[in-house]
């Protein structure tokens, strides 16, 4: 009964899909679900992803039930790490990033191991768990990320516009990440996400954060904010220079805890 009603869902998707083909001309970002690459989708999503995830997406795999924090809900569409502007769906590429790259500090793994048709085909069967992706209003075009400033290269430069960004740190994000990153700022217990469950900032001191390893990936995260969670993006209410300032204290605070954690104790 499972299969006959997953298979009529698919069915219903993909007449949705055809009916609404003609308004994706009013949205050049639009991409529907492809159907070609869908049965493929499937077959690598229940061997990889279902066991977390859950057989119809729902964040409840057998696994998914005992780790935190809990495995994205892909009925919900509603996604952390993008390119996109806050409450649109992430892109293809952005879809892919996560699968080959995973999120440190989840149980969401790397699968370096998967082919780029396996990625791009559990990238579009993840978009079957929700009509939303059917709906050419809710996509939207990547924001423009640009290349890292120079001043990365100069490290007396580096210093000062770390200090700056410190001050921003402080202004903005040490009530829920704490005055040193450590994520126990004086609001941390007090946050949950859009579904009311608990979300703890994280430790920004961790070699590598969720969003990525790089500094583009941290600038990413504030430009757009994560969905679903208290993180908004800092777009409309910092400019890009500032936000450059917010990566090069939030590389700071990674180095002296990586010195720290190198220290032999005596």
């Amino acid at each position: 009964m499972g299969v006959a009603l997953k298979i009529l869902g698919l069915a219903t998707l993909l007449v949705t899909v055809t009916g609404q083909a003609a308004a994706s001309t009013n949205n050049p970002a639009f991409r529907p679900p492809d159907e070609t690459l869908i049965p493929q989708g499937r077959f690598v999503y229940e061997r990889n992803c279902a066991v977390c995830h859950g057989k119809y997406g729902d964040g409840r795999g057998e696994m998914g039930l005992t780790v935190k924090p809990r495995p994205r809900n892909f009925n919900k569409a509603v996604f952390k790490f993008r390119s996109t502007p806050p409450g649109f769906l992430p892109t293809d590429d952005d879809l892919a990033h996560t699968i080959r790259q995973g999120l440190s500090g989840t149980a969401m793994p790397m699968f370096q191991n998967l082919s780029d048709r396996d990625v791009a085909a559990v990238a579009q069967y993840v978009k079957t768990f929700s009509s939303k992706w059917t709906k050419p209003a809710n996509y939207a075009a990547p924001m423009p990320l640009p290349d890292e400033p120079a001043w990365f290269d100069q490290p007396k430069e580096v210093s000062t516009q770390a200090d700056r960004g410190g001050m921003l740190y402080r202004q903005t994000c040490a009530a829920c990440h704490g005055e040193q990153g450590d994520g126990h700022g004086p609001s941390a217990a007090t946050l949950v996400d859009a579904w009311d469950e608990p979300a703890p900032p994280i430790d920004l001191r961790q070699p590598a954060i969720r969003s990525g390893p790089g500094r583009r990936d941290i600038f990413r995260a504030l430009t757009t904010g994560l969905d679903g969670t208290p993180m908004p993006g800092f777009r409309e209410t910092s400019s890009e220079e500032q936000r450059w300032q917010l990566v090069a204290f939030l590389e700071r605070l990674r180095k002296a805890q990586q010195s720290k954690d190198e220290k032999p104790d005596l």
